[in-house]
């Protein structure tokens, strides 16, 4: 059925619309990449390595061969006599000696080492899916094992088993960035340093959809068609094509259909696609492989996965001097391009906040470890800075005996302080942070919380509420597709690089052009995610498809007003200059004499033999260049309770207030902002991704991976604050990752809040129920818990210069 717009639509910004998939989606309409079948098409599975470290000395694939209905069994060493490239890692940033990061080629299938449990080995193509997995059982890889580490701390000690040659000591990554200087100087004389040790827990993504691939190839035309799940076509058509095939572009075409969630893990490039891709060069026949959902825990890229010490200087009056970041960043078997930038830059990026810090720095040494590669995970180094940066500022309340909203107040950046330039190199354009906290107190009843606490203990249960304010660095650079065509049938057909993973992209966009042109939104179809119509984008990620997608339709429906208004001259015999555009149609100014839109482009397309001063048509295709980046920010009050007899946290309450400027579609907006809460309360009460000393994972499915459940998440109290950008035509800031940037924080701060209760002073996520009750336990007899050390003294300290953790002794992750 198509996606169209409910009757009582009106168009316009700002107006809460249903996503018009959504009726297709749940009525079983969905196309996602499996459900693409093609004549003939055979069937891939790909081989995994199941020794997390070791030399791959061979691979016995001759009684698989014979086997019923395998077509054939390729391996790294056939892909590579083939002359295929390799996949992207991280590249061109500079470690802080100066020289660039050295990191090593991924390669399509595994070659001389294996360095994760599932790293892909060899791919079986047969007949039958069933076929392909029975042969794909009898592949035998002859792995001489050596000893793993999945640890991050202690991959980066001195005797650790060295995964790559090329990396010594496994720092594939060695990164300084802001002042360290001044943090240093800052903190020698500050009256107070607060200090915590923070973990950002692995985690696995987990969306509704496996990634799938299905290709094939024209011979005659030496041209693939690949459908598979991506964040945007355009970028990978190139790459697979350039870099991997050695083809022109337009001898690739990519098609991205539905997508099931993405959350920033299907923007990278995948082995799986390409060797479906040559398979199904190699066969003559089309080739198509999915997932399931145990090896997707294996081989889809995980997210954060961090160890940092986090320190925070204050002045006698309160006011915060330094903040400091030094840590490790665990990327996994591969040091990809996300997976190096969110422990790096991203930390230093967002760290800062809603505060004003006179000094920062962030020290990260990127550590390999024998485990599945890291990738953006939503917000891709935004929720991890914001968790340590409120978990600092409560923690410097705390210390220094002041009320945690006034520390708060007192270091805000003030209103009136914008354009604010940050120690990180970033302007912040506008925020109105003061009246975002006091409406997110409003709402969240914060003023009533000592009688609910009160309550609680009545009940035996420890309540606590947690505060976190956030900032978040969004959209800016790229440039992406906008695209405007007037059809035959009298629809409007839109398109842009930006791909929807769930967002509602189509909706919101005909809100833009609709606003913008004044016409029938029920009208207007979206087109995405098909490089034969998508001649350019930047793609979906960093919260940028509003802002930038939004940015393109805006300039194109201007195009097209000028257009219009030249070829209404000519239709109307008037000048162009006297010609106005209101309401979708043009008029002869200070007359009734008009002529709508729609009628106009159908005209044109009629019209013969126009001057050549009058536009052909008023179809509009552009490449926008997006403004800078957006600043989303606001506040998130949590409420917990805490049973002290079993550990078991409950939240029983939670409010949030955001900026995210202009708002296309609140009802859209409020869902992502739940979306990206959830996803924080898993990964701060549940969610952990656990390897053996051996380097299995003993957390590989859903029956031993706790993803967040119903009973978790409470009811949401949602409020906006919006105080509109001017770096863009919509005023918007973006809204996708906010909700993990808030709720990780927020959370936390209101776990330690209730367990301060029981002496409990502070804890790392996953907080599942054993591990506070094993806080609670300590408490009680006086001991320190597992996540207790700082990794410094914390006590007070003035004068002198601050101790520093020494390289490689970031401390152990405690064990499970």
């Amino acid at each position: 059925m198509p996606d169209t717009l409910p009757p009582s639509y009106k168009f316009g910004v700002g107006q809460p619309v249903p996503r018009t998939e959504d009726p297709r989606l749940i009525t079983g309409g969905g196309r996602y990449t499996d459900d693409v079948h093609r004549p003939g098409e055979a069937h891939a599975v790909i081989v995994r390595s199941s020794v997390a470290h070791g030399y791959l000395r061979g691979i016995d694939s001759e009684q698989a061969r014979g086997m019923a209905g395998v077509l054939a069994v390729y391996s790294g060493a056939d892909l590579a006599a083939a002359g295929l490239g390799d996949l992207p890692s991280a590249s061109g940033v500079a470690n802080r000696d100066g020289t660039l990061i050295a990191s090593p080629a991924q390669k399509i299938l595994a070659r001389d080492k294996v360095r994760y449990v599932g790293e892909p080995i060899a791919v079986v193509v047969a007949e039958t899916l069933a076929q392909a997995r029975a042969a794909a059982e009898a592949v035998l890889p002859d792995i001489e094992p050596l000893p793993a580490v999945t640890d991050m701390a202690a991959a980066a000690k001195p005797g650790a088993p060295q995964i790559w040659d090329e990396v010594p000591g496994n720092i594939v990554f060695d990164y300084l960035g802001g002042d360290l200087a001044a943090v240093e100087k800052a903190m020698a004389s500050a009256a107070h340093v607060t200090r915590l040790r923070l973990h950002n827990n692995r985690v696995v993504v987990a969306p509704m959809e496996p990634r799938a691939a299905v290709a094939e190839y024209d011979s005659a035309r030496q041209h693939w068609t690949l459908w598979c799940e991506s964040q945007g076509v355009s970028h990978y058509q190139i790459f697979l094509a350039e870099q991997v095939f050695h083809v022109k572009p337009s001898q690739v075409r990519i098609i991205t259909g539905d997508v099931g969630g993405s959350f920033g893990m299907k923007a990278p490039d995948y082995p799986e696609d390409v060797s479906v891709m040559f398979a199904a060069r190699d066969l003559g026949r089309p080739v198509r492989w999915c997932d399931d959902r145990s090896a997707s825990f294996l081989s889809d890229h995980h997210g954060r996965a961090s160890l940092v010490d986090a320190a925070m200087a204050l002045d006698a009056d309160g006011k915060i001097t330094a903040v400091r970041f030094d840590g490790l960043g665990d990327v996994g078997a591969q040091a990809l391009g996300g997976g190096v930038f969110i422990p790096t830059l991203s930390f230093l990026r967002n760290m800062v906040s809603v505060y004003t810090v006179p000094a920062v720095a962030v020290t990260t040494k990127c550590v390999i470890t024998n485990a599945t590669p890291i990738a953006a995970y939503r917000g891709a180094g935004r929720p991890e800075a914001n968790y340590m940066m409120e978990r600092l500022i409560d923690q410097a309340a705390r210390d220094t005996g002041r009320d945690r909203l006034e520390l708060r107040r007192r270091n805000f950046i003030p209103a009136n302080a914008f354009p604010y330039k940050t120690p990180s190199g970033l302007t912040y354009d506008c925020g109105d942070f003061h009246g975002v906290l006091d409406k997110a107190l409003e709402v969240s009843e914060w003023a009533g919380f000592a009688a609910r606490k009160a309550a609680a203990k009545g009940r035996g249960k420890l309540r606590g509420i947690g505060l976190a304010s956030y900032l978040e660095v969004a959209a800016g650079g790229g440039k992406e597709l906008g695209e405007i065509e007037f059809a035959e049938n009298g629809d409007l057909i839109i398109r842009a690089g930006t791909q929807d993973n769930g967002q509602g992209h189509a909706v919101s966009f005909a809100q833009v052009v609709a606003d913008q042109l004044g016409v029938d939104p029920a009208r207007i179809r979206y087109r995405q995610g098909d490089t034969d119509e998508i001649r350019d984008g930047g793609g979906t990620g960093g919260s940028r498809s509003m802002v930038a997608a939004g940015g393109a339709f805006i300039e194109a429906s201007r195009e097209v007003v000028e257009k219009g208004r030249k070829a209404a001259g000519h239709m109307l015999e008037a000048a162009a200059d006297d010609i106005e555009f209101k309401d979708g149609a043009f008029r002869i100014v200070g007359t009734d004499r008009a002529i709508g839109l729609m009628d106009l482009a159908a005209q044109l397309r009629q019209a013969r033999d126009l001057p050549a001063d009058v536009p052909q048509s008023l179809d509009v295709s552009l490449i926008h260049t997006p403004g800078p980046n957006t600043f989303p920010n606001g506040a998130h009050v949590a409420e917990v309770e805490v049973d002290p007899e079993t550990g078991v946290t409950e939240l029983v309450a939670y409010a949030v207030v955001d900026d995210f400027g202009t708002s296309v579609n609140p009802m859209l907006v409020e869902g992502q902002v739940y979306g990206g809460v959830v996803q924080g309360i898993g990964q701060a009460l549940t969610e952990h991704v656990v390897y053996s000393e051996d380097g299995q994972p003993l957390t590989g499915s859903f029956m031993d991976y706790a993803l967040p459940r119903a009973d978790l998440i409470p009811n949401f109290v949602f409020a906006e604050h919006p105080v509109p950008t001017k770096t863009n035509a919509l005023g918007a800031k973006g809204c996708g990752e906010a909700g993990c940037s808030g709720s990780l924080p927020a959370v936390m701060n209101a776990l330690v809040d209730a367990l301060a209760e029981a002496g409990v002073a502070h804890i790392n996520m996953p907080a599942t129920p054993a591990r506070v009750w094993q806080a609670i336990e300590a408490a009680r007899r006086g001991e320190p818990s597992e996540d207790a050390a700082t990794g410094f003294d914390t006590s007070p300290y003035a004068g002198g210069k601050a101790p520093q953790a020494a390289a490689g002794d970031a401390g152990e992750e405690p064990e499970r």
